[in-house]
């Protein structure tokens, strides 16, 4: 995109008027359909879109009217932050003409966002928050940015969140760490090591995290005491400092370094393995953990959502690839998490909330955090726990609205505290808890990650609560977290996880394997689910394993699936197998993306069924949603019909030999390379000429 614009910044001022036309459209078009999955984009996109000022019709480079997005396209190289002279002698800024665009448009299509481009950097000004400096991404920064551009495709998600951005740059940190360790093990190659370096770069994220969101007692804690050591004597400090970790205060050593005696004991096994491989530290280490990951960067604003997967896939992209799995954008985990269980928890909530009387909505508002307490949720293949993690957050953060409406409720506070069974009373307010999620997954490097990332999770949210109730909380000692299982869910029990009677939801986003791209192991694993039936994606396992575990229960399941179990002859092979389902709602395709620096581009589907019929069933199309009588295995709102592959026609016709097959011996067919000369020779046979299509050009839209 970039050097289109470079090759025309030397045609003439007309030229140049015209073929930034051309560029803008081309440019934003391939932005929102090519990169970001925008479906029909054409559609959504005005370009050169009139507007009258003081009685003279000016053009807006570009409008979204679905989200709201004004953009105001300059050429290559103009700086977006000069003024430009206008029509009238006035001089503006890119963002000031655009404004003035703006000032100008009917009330209802007064834009939220004002884009201001250069075909090489992005301003991005969020008009709810006047005064305040644009966001500013590089194109050349695209690829890892790309977060960041969300408010073009819904107008509910922030231009970019500062959560999001820390979480990706922790990542950064995280693969600069590993790749200076794994310089200095002995044998680079050995899985053992490999798996002591995962464990290791595990704890070192977690005491920085711990020390600036406060957990070791106070910050730069695990800064100050490793400072204290030479670098050949890091090694032995961390050891030290790990096994101080892992001890209660009544078991360590009474002589033990008070420094290193004031760090608490943390608990939940995750220091508890004293047998780790950890080499020998060198500067560039040492600047890493207490430099770039330390003084220069603050833990505490990580998104454990994004983190764990982020995480995740710095250290280990090859097995991320090899087990198939995709990392997920918090907006795509709640298309599925929102219709399967959020929606309905938040309707509730604000039910709760129109109640008048005081003593009943106290009385309300106490059922229904039981009710979140009670409830239990399966990823059964959960990779870092993105899923879980994020249905853990969106739980909490409902408990802390009832926390706060149960304080305005009850009018029962001293000096600002809530009261908890009692003046003084030390029994925590917080009811909704990690050990409700309970998660499946074959890596076992994935399954410290997700368990941490729940940690961390439970730590920012403890604190969120902390600032609600105003009173200091306990997160240390940790529990021990044992819900997450290292295994095969499609050669497992899943009531060994978790008993069937005892779960609400089954989520999450299975790895997508065509066929021909599994491994031996994998094709049994189909073969005994699906015995006699071949060609159908990986990710029909867990669907299927998934409908005979909920039988005779009121369970709901949420999956992510790629859109071939919806298409062709695989719905009628793969749906055969799926007795009883009800499918309650569904997304239909669309573009599946990441928040992670490798991103995974994958057409999907989320479908959510049950043993049971809900009373209201949606699809979800292209960012509207729309009530259906039934949704069908095609994800269609009509009767549950299965188009089947056969060979004999329905009615007596002559069979078919040879579908459209030229037969001419090549004699009536000119290829590219003589096509030009023979036009030359004759140039009026050119209106007789044309293309020669077949299904790949016709599918692929070649000409």
């Amino acid at each position: 995109m970039r050097n289109r614009g470079k090759r025309r910044a030397g045609l003439s001022i007309h030229g140049k008027a015209r073929a930034m036309k051309g560029d803008t459209q081309r440019f934003w078009m391939s932005l929102l359909s090519d990169v970001l999955g925008m479906g029909h984009a054409a559609d959504k996109i005005e370009f050169e879109k009139e507007v009258v000022i003081g009685g003279q019709t000016k053009f807006i480079d570009g409008y979204i009217a679905g989200t709201k997005v004004l953009i105001e396209q300059k050429s290559l190289g103009k700086d977006l932050d000069k003024a430009i002279p206008q029509s009238g002698g006035r001089r503006l800024t890119p963002y000031e003409q655009a404004k003035n665009y703006a000032n100008n448009l009917p009330v209802d299509e007064v834009p939220r966002w004002i884009v201001a481009c250069n075909f090489e950097t992005f301003h991005i000004y969020d008009m709810n928050k006047p005064g305040t400096e644009p966001e500013i991404v590089l194109l050349e920064n695209l690829q890892a940015e790309l977060y960041r551009f969300g408010f073009l495709l819904n107008e509910k998600i922030e231009s970019t969140s500062k959560e999001m951005e820390v979480s990706i740059q922790a990542g950064d940190l995280v693969g600069g760490l590993y790749d200076a360790l794994l310089e200095q093990y002995k044998d680079p190659t050995d899985e053992e090591s490999l798996k002591s370096l995962n464990a290791l770069c595990v704890r070192l994220v977690f005491c920085l995290y711990a020390e600036d969101a406060g957990i070791f007692g106070r910050r730069n804690m695990f800064h100050d005491y490793l400072m204290r050591f030479e670098t050949r004597d890091l090694r032995k400090a961390l050891i030290e400092l790990f096994q101080a970790l892992d001890a209660r205060p009544e078991d360590r050593d009474p002589y033990m370094d008070e420094e290193l005696a004031a760090f608490p004991y943390v608990n939940g096994g995750l220091f508890s393995d004293m047998n780790i491989e950890i080499p020998q530290m060198t500067e560039k280490i040492r600047e890493i953990i207490l430099k770039k990951a330390s003084e220069d960067f603050d833990w505490s604003e990580i998104s454990p959502t994004i983190f764990g997967a982020v995480f995740e896939s710095t250290l280990n992209p090859e097995t991320r690839r090899a087990g198939g799995m995709h990392y997920t954008s918090i907006e795509n985990i709640h298309k599925a998490i929102d219709p399967l269980f959020l929606d309905g928890l938040t309707e509730e909530l604000e039910e709760i909330k129109a109640i008048a009387v005081a003593k009943t909505k106290k009385s309300r508002l106490e059922e229904f955090q039981k009710k979140l307490a009670g409830l239990s949720f399966l990823d059964p293949a959960c990779g870092s726990g993105n899923f879980l993690t994020e249905s853990y957050i969106s739980l909490r953060k409902i408990e802390n609205e009832i926390l706060k409406m149960t304080m305005e409720a009850e009018k029962g506070q001293v000096a600002g505290q809530i009261m908890l069974g009692g003046i003084g009373s030390t029994e925590s307010p917080i009811k909704v808890s990690i050990g409700q999620f309970y998660g499946i997954e074959i890596n076992d490097f994935a399954v410290t990650v997700a368990r941490t990332a729940l940690w961390i999770a439970e730590s920012q949210m403890m604190k969120a609560t902390e600032d609600i109730i105003h009173l200091n909380l306990d997160f240390l000692p940790l529990k021990s977290y044992v819900n997450i299982v290292e295994g095969n869910a499609l050669r497992m029990d899943w009531n060994d996880v978790v008993a069937k009677d005892e779960l609400d939801y089954i989520m999450g986003n299975p790895p997508f394997h065509g066929f021909t791209f599994m491994t031996p192991e994998q094709k049994l694993d189909m073969q005994a689910l699906f015995p006699g039936v071949k060609n159908l994606d990986f990710v029909c396992a867990w669907f299927k394993i998934a409908s005979d575990f909920i039988v005779s229960t009121k369970i709901e399941v949420a999956f992510v699936a790629t859109n071939s179990i919806v298409q062709g002859e695989t719905v009628s092979r793969f749906w055969d197998f799926m007795e009883g389902d009800v499918l309650n709602f569904a997304y239909k395709t669309f573009v599946w993306d990441s928040e992670a620096t490798i991103k995974a581009h994958v057409h999907c589907v989320i479908i959510g069924f049950a043993k049971f019929h809900r009373s209201s069933k949606y699809l979800f199309d292209d960012g509207e949603r729309k009530l259906a009588r039934n949704i069908n295995y095609y994800l269609f709102d009509g009767e549950n019909i299965l188009v089947r592959s056969r060979n004999k026609p329905i009615c007596n016709v002559p069979k078919m030999i040879y579908g459209n097959k030229p037969a001419d011996g090549g004699n009536l067919i000119i290829e590219d390379a003589d096509y030009e000369e023979f036009i030359k020779k004759d140039p009026y046979s050119k209106k007789f000429i044309y293309p020669l299509l077949g299904a790949s050009e016709y599918i692929k839209g070649q000409r």
